[in-house]
This record gives structure tokens, C-alpha cells and sequence, in this order.
């Protein structure tokens, strides 16, 4: 397993997420691209953006799940997909409800359980390629563990593995933490691009989402409580936190996958990720490094951007990757052909 080794003045939980945004700041997606339509329960469209390779249909696909405020250009996306490309996977970066460009398709809000969304893409998925993994990253892990646990059954059987970058899979301890001391720096974006993007949607659906709800909201917490529990059907944000985190329903997954975090991250606190009992099968792999940061994670790596995760991701996946007839048959040929 390659390690995290970034260089000593690079350490450290804030250096490490700030320079992540610093390093990938410029990633853009520069393969081609297939615009998809999937269409979710109660009227959803999601946006995805789908790469193929050649002889798509015997490679594995990797579909990318974004976090809060991201969309498919989110540059953690755009490093891990661009990897996973080179070394020979379809790439599809998910866009969520109302997330990026797809916003003027759908404008509706997302939050950390929408993991019907993820489903409908994962179906929708499975009848153009029959291996499939999921990464996620920052909420959007929090999304693919929550679907991989509480919709075990629904998940299509071609789904093999998955992996969870800096899961917030304990919400409430994650909405604490944002609030305390230099915490609060995030808190401040964050709360500023939510009541921004409330603002956008209230415009286009104004039967919809009401006037001035964003008004006066100064944390995560409080724009939970005025918003994401009132359109996303939970009593308050307490119960939208415990309802919608992933942690107490990691013993359902069934397939093997990889949560990845660190001790320093200054958005989720290590206890509310290690404290989760895993399935006694073995198939769920927790990592827990010293340093690294939110989705920071900047080190040497083959990945662009410094993304060492990207790195780790695909090194978890890819010795997972099913072998039929067809795709032996093609790696015997890629093999043969001089570089």
C-alpha cells in the first residue's frame, strides 16, 4: 500500500485542507464527456457526466458522488476520475439534485440522505455497464455509506466496492465541531454558499421554497433547522441528523469498502468516525491517518493535484475489479500491444 507521506511543514489538519483547494484549484475535466438524465423518485432529474472508454461495456465504472457546495467539477472529483481514466475505468461524475449546472434542470435541494438519488443513478448505471464502484467524498461519502448500508437490498448486484473519503457519518457531531474556533472560518463559506443557493432556487420555484427562510441563518445547524428539515421532511435538524447519518448503518454493508479519514480533520471529529462498530465480515476498511486534513490529503502521489486519497481509492478498487471472459480477453490484448 503506497503511504501518506507529505512533507513535515505540510502537516497538520488546517495547512492540509486549505492547500488541497490551493493544489487543485486549476483541475478541470479535460476528456470527453456524455451528458445523462436520470430521473429520481418524486419528479428528481439528476445530471451526470459520463466518460466512456472504448469496449465501455466490459470496463468498470466509477460513478464520483460530490460534496456540499460541490457539483461534477469539484476537483477531488476531477483528480479521482482523471486516475481512475488512465488506468482504463468509465468515469461518471454524479451531479445532486440542483448541484452545478443541473440546477437549472432541477432546482431542488440536497442534503446528506438523499440516497434514493444515488440509487436511481446506480440503476440507471447498471444497464450500460455491469461493474460498477462508487466514490464519495465529504457528504457525498456520507450519501454512498448510507446507501450502501440502509439500502443494502437495493443496491444492483454489479455494484462491487466502494470508497468514502472524509465521511461525516456522525452529522450532529459534524454541525458541533463546524461551530468551534477556527472551525468557524468553514462555517462561514459554507453558510454563505447555502443561503446563496436557497436564494437561486427560491427564485425559480417560489411556489416552492418561501421567502427570506435564509434570513438571519449563521450556522449549519440553523440552516438545517430553517430549511433542510423543512423541505426534506424531517422535524428539525436533530432528527434530520440522526435519521440521515451513516454511522449506525455501516454493520448493513455487504460489499467491501473503504472509509478513509484523518485524526486532524477539522470538520469531523475522529471519535464520530471510529466510534461506529463495522460488519463482522471483514469487508468494511476504516483508515484512519495522523494528518491529512478534510479531503486535503496533499502529498506525492501518481494522482493530479496532489490528491494522495485519489491514489489510495483506486488502489482499494482496483484489485476488487470482476474478471469475465470478456474483460480477460481485453487485458490480454492491452497487454500484448507495446506501449
Amino acid at each position: 500500500m503506497s503511504e501518506f507521506r507529505p512533507a513535515p511543514f505540510l502537516a497538520g489538519g488546517h495547512r492540509q485542507t486549505l492547500l488541497g483547494y490551493w493544489w487543485r484549484r486549476r483541475l478541470r475535466w479535460r476528456l470527453p464527456a456524455e451528458d445523462l438524465v436520470v430521473e429520481a423518485d418524486g419528479g428528481i432529474r439528476l445530471l451526470l457526466r459520463a466518460s466512456w472508454q472504448a469496449e465501455h461495456a466490459v470496463r468498470p465504472t466509477l460513478v464520483l458522488v460530490h460534496g456540499l457546495g460541490g457539483c461534477d467539477r469539484s476537483t477531488y472529483s476531477v483528480a479521482t476520475g482523471t486516475l481512475a481514466w488512465r488506468l482504463g475505468w468509465n468515469v461518471v461524475r454524479m451531479n445532486m439534485r440542483g448541484a452545478g449546472e443541473s440546477e437549472a434542470l432541477c432546482p431542488r435541494l440536497y442534503h446528506a440522505g438523499v440516497d434514493t438519488d444515488l440509487l436511481a443513478v446506480l440503476d440507471a448505471m447498471a444497464t450500460r455497464t455491469p461493474s460498477l464502484a462508487i466514490a464519495g467524498f465529504s457528504l457525498g461519502a456520507n450519501v454512498a455509506l448510507l446507501a450502501l448500508g440502509r439500502q443494502a437490498s437495493r443496491i444492483p448486484r454489479g455494484v462491487f466496492a466502494a470508497a468514502a473519503v472524509s465521511p461525516p457519518v456522525d452529522l450532529a457531531a459534524c454541525a458541533d465541531a463546524l461551530g468551534r474556533g477556527g472551525n468557524r472560518v468553514y462555517e462561514r463559506h459554507y453558510v454563505r454558499d447555502l443561503k446563496r443557493a436557497y436564494r437561486r432556487r427560491q427564485s425559480r420555484l417560489p411556489d416552492v421554497y418561501e421567502t427570506g427562510l435564509e434570513q438571519g441563518v449563521r450556522t449549519i445547524r440553523e440552516y438545517d433547522d430553517a430549511i433542510t428539515a423543512r423541505y426534506g421532511g424531517f422535524r428539525d435538524a436533530a432528527d434530520y441528523y440522526e435519521r440521515s447519518s451513516a454511522g449506525p448503518h455501516l454493520l448493513g454493508i455487504d460489499r467491501p469498502t473503504l472509509l478513509l479519514g484523518t485524526a486532524d480533520d477539522p470538520m469531523i471529529p475522529v471519535d464520530s468516525v471510529i466510534r461506529w462498530p463495522l460488519p463482522p465480515s471483514g469487508l468494511v476498511q476504516r483508515e484512519i491517518l495522523s494528518t491529512g486534513g478534510h479531503v486535503g490529503f496533499v502529498a506525492p502521489t501518481s494522482a493530479p493535484g496532489r490528491f494522495w486519497a485519489a491514489e489510495r481509492v483506486m488502489e482499494f478498487l482496483e484489485p476488487l475489479r470482476p474478471t469475465t471472459p470478456a474483460h480477460a480477453a481485453l487485458a490480454a490484448h492491452e497487454s500484448s500491444v507495446d506501449p
